[in-house]
C-alpha cells in the first residue's frame, strides 16, 4: 500500500473521518491543523482535535494558518502531501508550497459549481437534484485548482442537510483513498476547471434562513431542509413571534385562494397546511421562540391556531 507523510488541515465530521482513514494504514500524519471545537456549535459533529489527541499527533488551532511560525513549523515536517477537508481558511502560497508532491482539497460539490462556503446547504436551498465531491489541487483562489477526480451524489426529495452530509462524507473519504496513491505516484489526472462555468457561493449565516410565505411552497420546503437541525433552521417572524420551521413538505396538486401564510387545515398527527405564493406547504415540526421543537399540529392546537389563522 502506498504510504505518504501528510499534514492535514481539517474540521468537522468530514475532516475527522478523512483523518481517521489516513491513520488506518495510509501513511504518517505528521501534524494536524484545525479549528477549536466551540461549544456554541453543539456536539453533533466529530472532533478532529480529539482524534489528533488520541493518536498523539501535534495539533494546532491558530486563528490563521498562514502565520510565519505555523508555516515554519509545518515546513520542518517535510510533508509529501498537504490535505484540506472542511477547513475554513484559505492556505497561503507558503503553505501550498510545502508538500513535496501536492496540496489537495476535498470539496463538497461538483466543481466548478458551488465553489466557496456551505456548498452542502446551498445545493438544497437551490433545489438541485445532484451534487458530489471533488478532489482537487489547491490554489490561492478558493476551490479553483485542477481536478483529480469527482464522484456525483444524487439528492433525494426527502434529503436534509444532515442526510446528504452523511453520504457526502462517506463518498468523499472513499474518493480520497482511491485517488491519492495516483497523485503520489504522479499518474493522477489534472483536469483544469472551466472557470467560465464557476459559481462562487458566500458563507451562510443564521439570518439567511428567513423565509417569506409569498415564496412558492417548493422554495420554502427547500430552505427548510437545507438548514434543518442541527443547522440554525428556517424561520418566520422576529423576537417573541419568531417561529422556526424544522420540517415540512409540499402538498401536491393543492390550491387555495387564501393569502400566503394562512392556515388552511390542521391535519391530526401530520401537521398544518399553510398557503404560500404557489401551492401549499404541510408543516410537520416547528418551534416557538419560547419553546422547544414539537409536532406542528400540537403546536397549533396549543396556541389556538385554526383554519384562517395567519402565521
Amino acid at each position: 500500500m502506498t504510504r505518504a507523510r501528510w499534514v492535514v488541515f481539517a474540521y468537522h465530521t468530514f475532516g475527522a473521518r478523512a483523518l481517521g482513514a489516513l491513520l488506518a494504514g495510509h501513511g504518517e500524519v505528521a501534524a494536524v491543523v484545525t479549528h477549536p471545537d466551540y461549544s456554541s456549535e453543539g456536539d453533533w459533529f466529530e472532533s478532529v482535535a480529539e482524534i489528533a489527541r488520541i493518536h498523539r499527533i501535534p495539533c494546532l488551532t491558530p486563528p490563521t494558518p498562514n502565520e510565519s511560525m505555523i508555516v515554519e513549523r509545518l515546513g520542518d515536517l517535510a510533508p509529501d502531501l498537504v490535505l484540506s477537508v472542511w477547513y475554513r481558511r484559505l492556505l497561503g502560497p507558503e503553505l501550498l508550497a510545502l508538500p513535496r508532491v501536492a496540496a489537495l482539497n476535498l470539496h463538497g460539490s461538483l466543481l466548478p459549481a458551488y465553489r466557496g462556503r456551505a456548498p452542502l446547504n446551498w445545493v438544497l436551498v437551490n433545489g438541485e437534484r445532484r451534487t458530489g465531491v471533488t478532489l482537487h489541487h489547491m490554489t490561492l483562489d478558493a476551490d479553483a485548482g485542477d481536478i483529480v477526480a469527482q464522484q456525483p451524489i444524487d439528492i433525494e426529495p426527502d434529503d436534509t442537510a444532515v442526510t446528504l452530509y452523511d453520504r457526502m462524507v462517506k463518498v468523499g473519504v472513499e474518493l480520497l483513498l482511491q485517488w491519492y496513491p495516483a497523485v503520489l505516484a504522479g499518474t493522477a489526472p489534472r483536469i483544469p476547471q472551466d472557470h467560465a462555468r464557476a459559481t462562487l457561493m458566500p458563507r451562510r449565516r443564521p439570518e439567511d434562513g428567513r423565509i417569506e410565505w409569498a415564496w412558492p411552497a417548493r422554495r420554502i420546503s427547500n430552505m427548510i431542509r437545507a438548514v434543518a437541525y442541527p443547522f440554525p433552521g428556517a424561520f418566520v417572524g422576529d423576537g417573541p413571534d419568531r417561529l422556526r420551521l424544522w420540517a415540512g413538505s409540499v402538498l401536491e396538486d393543492s390550491s387555495n385562494g387564501a393569502a400566503p401564510g394562512t392556515v388552511v387545515e390542521i391535519v391530526p398527527s401530520r401537521g398544518i397546511a399553510v398557503t404560500t405564493g404557489e401551492g401549499m406547504l404541510l408543516l410537520t415540526r416547528v418551534q416557538s421562540a419560547d419553546g422547544v421543537a414539537e409536532p406542528a399540529h400540537a403546536w397549533a392546537v396549543r396556541r389556538g391556531f385554526g383554519p384562517g389563522a395567519r402565521l
